[in-house]
């Protein structure tokens, strides 16, 4: 009797309760943790400086140098 319940507790409990497991975790981590959350700010933060930087650089090769961007199309 004890190998029975041993056979079922493996083939049907344990199949049930490991899914159930990672299915939990798996909808805990659906979102971003508030550690991502900074980091993706950080990070757009960091593009949006850059963004700026090249537009700045552009204007400053636009009026030094006009043709600046048929010569580097060659």
């Amino acid at each position: 009797m004890m190998e029975v319940f041993g056979i079922l507790l493996l083939v049907i409990v344990a199949p049930v309760w490991i899914s159930f497991h990672y299915l939990t975790k798996w909808r805990e981590q659906k979102g971003l943790s508030a550690d991502d959350e900074h980091m993706l700010e950080d990070l757009w933060r960091s593009a949006k400086r850059m963004e700026d930087r090249i537009l700045s650089l552009e204007a400053i090769l636009d009026a030094e140098q006009p043709n600046w961007r048929k010569e580097d199309d060659k």
